[in-house]
């Protein structure tokens, strides 16, 4: 009998504005058993958010709160702001054998990379620098500044691609989300994730 394997923790990270974000909600539409662990955040929300559906807005004290009481499984300050992973959700998830995405930046990224190194970690990429220029403006939500520093931070990321184990270059997000269902299925069927293997001798 084949027994219940652990879950696969899958984090995807980029720059802001290559659609990480999108990316991971088609992955939740498309893929149902796959959990995802809403992020807490000390930012103010955007249009059409919701407190507890697209992150948990917390005040600076709450969110400093829940540092010092070991909650976070990762936690990093991005443009002012600080974001996290509630520790809670994604262990039981984890250990009740069901796969859980991540939308990280790079610094929340690396933090996870060196207590949980069985994640699968994986990078998408913009098809160019005018492109990703294109998107942020595009979403009406910053400053000229902003985007400035948002783009300049975002080509600093490429330095560590080198931590990630994929890399997608998001051109067309349905593309590039049949690619990471892939990328996820195939780690499910990797050897060192079977707990038990059936007894064929």
């Amino acid at each position: 009998m084949l027994g219940k394997r652990h879950g696969i923790l899958l984090v995807v990270s980029g720059p802001s504005g290559a659609g990480k974000g999108s990316l991971c909600t088609a992955l939740l539409r498309d893929c149902p058993e796959v959990g995802f662990s809403v992020s807490a955040t000390t930012r103010r929300p955007r249009e059409g958010e919701v407190d507890g559906v697209h992150y948990y807005f917390l005040s600076e004290e709450e969110f400093q709160k829940a540092i010092d009481a070991g909650e976070f499984l990762e936690w990093a300050e991005v443009y002012g702001r600080r974001y996290g992973t509630l520790r809670g959700p994604v262990e039981k998830m984890l250990a009740a054998g069901q796969d859980v995405a991540l939308d990280l930046d790079t610094q929340g990224a690396t933090m996870l990379r060196k207590i949980r190194k069985e994640g699968v970690f994986v990078f998408v990429l913009p098809p160019s620098f005018n492109e990703l220029k294109r998107r942020i403006i595009g979403r009406g939500s910053e400053t000229p500044a902003e985007v400035e520093r948002r783009l300049r931070e975002g080509m600093g990321e490429l330095r560590l691609l080198s931590l990630y184990d994929y890399v997608l270059v998001n051109v067309s997000l349905e593309k590039t989300l049949r690619r990471l269902q892939a990328i996820l299925e195939a780690e499910r069927c990797r050897v060192s994730r079977q707990e038990c293997l059936p007894n064929l001798l």
